[in-house]
Order: structure tokens, then sequence, then C-alpha cells
């Protein structure tokens, strides 16, 4: 059943990119096909959960605890597109790497937690030192750049194959 679902999203990714393979590689555009998906699903998730379950009302932990609604609404979309996203990246954008789930898994939590840290401190640094941009204009560049930083990440780090690796530490051990 899984392999079947695979191979169509596939087919359907791969159906769209024929106009545009000599612009985009295909790993490129299932990249942007899924990651573009789950930022979609991401931002109904918490159009959801913000209107509908929690009804634009704060949530009362306990005692004097109380997560604010924009808040509570993003981590019931985190928890829901996080899993998505790693799931698609394993299976349809880097389905070649070889490396074990648990350790892929790993990298991708440290990356995910990498680029929220780095889009926190690029938002606070626009603010602060690029007062006179317009903050959706400045949040559009950096989505660009942790977007193209996230595929490089994705590709070299969290989901490269073993081979790889190996050769990377033949090259840094002949400069030792």
């Amino acid at each position: 059943m899984l392999s079947f679902l695979r191979h169509t999203i596939v087919g359907i990714i791969d159906f769209f990119h024929r106009p545009f393979r000599r612009i985009i590689g295909i790993q490129t555009f299932r990249y942007l096909a899924c990651g573009g998906s789950n930022t979609v699903l991401n931002i109904f998730i918490y159009w959801f959960a913000y209107n509908i379950l929690l009804q634009k009302q704060d949530v009362h932990v306990m005692g004097n605890i109380v997560i604010a609604v924009e808040v509570a609404a993003w981590v019931i979309a985190f928890a829901i597109s996080f899993p998505a996203g790693f799931i698609m990246s394993r299976h349809i954008v880097f389905p070649e790497s070889n490396l074990h789930g648990h350790i892929q898994f790993f990298r991708y939590v440290l990356t995910t937690v990498t680029f929220i840290l780095l889009t926190y401190l690029l938002i606070k640094g626009a603010a602060l030192y690029l007062p006179m941009v317009n903050a959706t204009v400045s949040y559009f560049f950096i989505c660009i750049i942790t977007a193209i930083l996230s595929y490089i990440s994705q590709r070299k780090f969290t989901f490269k194959t073993i081979e790889e690796e190996i050769a990377e530490e033949a090259v840094a051990d002949e400069y030792q």
C-alpha cells in the first residue's frame, strides 16, 4: 500500500516536472513540490486549529500557565507537518539515502531546530537592522534563504548516502 502511494505521488510530481526538466532537476523539483505541499498543509492546520479547534481562545494549561492561541495553533500544526515533511523527504525526495531511519530522523530534528532558530534570528535581525524594509518583504526573503539552505542541508547531511559519508571521511583523512 505504501509503495503504491509513493509510486503514485512520485508519478504525479514527475508528470508536472516534464515542462521544467531543462530548468530544474527532478530532485529539486520533488523537494519544492513536497515542501510546498507541506507548507500548505501546515498553514491549513494552523488556520483550522486557531479558528475551529481552539476557537481563537488561549489555552489554559494549569494554574497561571497560559499558552497564547497563536503558539498553541503553531504547535498543533507543527506536530502534524513535521512528521509529514520527514516522511515525504525520506520516501519521495531522497529515497536513495541508505542511512538508517533513526539516523535520518535525528538529523531531520537537528536541521529543523536549527532552521527554526535561524528563522527567528533572521526575523529579529531584519527588525533591528533593516527597520525600513517591510516585515512581509523581509520574511519572504528569509523564507527563500532558509528554503535553499534547508534543501542543501537535507541533501548533504540529513539524507546523504553512506558512500558520500565514506568519501568525505577519506578526503578528511588525506588532509590530516
